[in-house]
């Protein structure tokens, strides 16, 4: 069993990761910024972009927030920012319309939860691929797992990773060359059913991180 922070649409190496074996969800540490809890990257014609989630920020002098409880600040649009981007970026991949309907609904309710969220868009993502979906959680903070492999530095931003990752057509590729580890949604709206396939076959070296 591997253990995970959900993420917004997680990148390429963490669906890799956990795509062929057990999950378990930590939902009970403290939410930490500058992380892939509130961000995801894609390319659009202008290169790699960030679709970042702004936070309602807590009154705690301390600052410290439990990730669970850390609201969503929808005083700005960002849903229809974030889906106006993704439209401008793939509409003429080549799945893109296939999966619309799945994703767009995501961007049409209000959300008030960031994890919550995060869940639903791995949750959708799965639906997409016709994978098996992670529903195990935590029932407290795990400091140091035991029984469990620690994957929760895929959440961390500032993680370098070493992976063996196959190049696939992407739509900006004649422009900006191929730029790895984006999030899931690139790969699904440019190889959509073989998605899975390239993600089996994508090996994350864990030795020296």
């Amino acid at each position: 069993m591997k253990l995970f922070h959900p993420t917004y649409f997680p990148n390429i190496a963490s669906f890799s990761a956990f795509i062929t074996d057990s999950v378990m969800w930590e939902v009970f540490d403290n939410y930490q910024k500058q992380t892939y809890r509130n961000r995801a990257h894609i390319c659009t014609d202008r290169g790699l972009h960030v679709l970042s989630i702004p936070i309602a920020h807590t009154g705690n002098k301390s600052g410290r927030q439990l990730y669970q409880n850390v609201k969503v600040d929808n005083s700005y649009p960002w849903q229809r920012q974030h889906w106006r981007t993704l439209e401008t970026a793939y509409r003429t991949s080549p799945f893109f319309e296939y999966y619309e309907d799945d994703i767009r609904p995501l961007y049409m309710v209000e959300q008030e939860y960031l994890m919550a969220f995060n869940l639903k868009t791995i949750e959708t993502i799965c639906q997409c691929l016709q994978i098996q979906i992670p529903s195990q959680k935590t029932s407290e903070y795990i400091r140091n797992p035991k029984e469990m492999d620690d994957y929760r530095f895929l959440a961390s931003a500032k993680t370098k990773l070493s992976f063996e990752d196959t190049e696939y057509v992407q739509v900006f590729g004649d422009r900006h060359g191929f730029i790895p580890n984006l999030s899931i949604l690139d790969l699904l709206f440019n190889l959509g059913p073989e998605s899975v396939t390239y993600l089996k076959g994508t090996v994350l070296n864990t030795s020296n991180v």
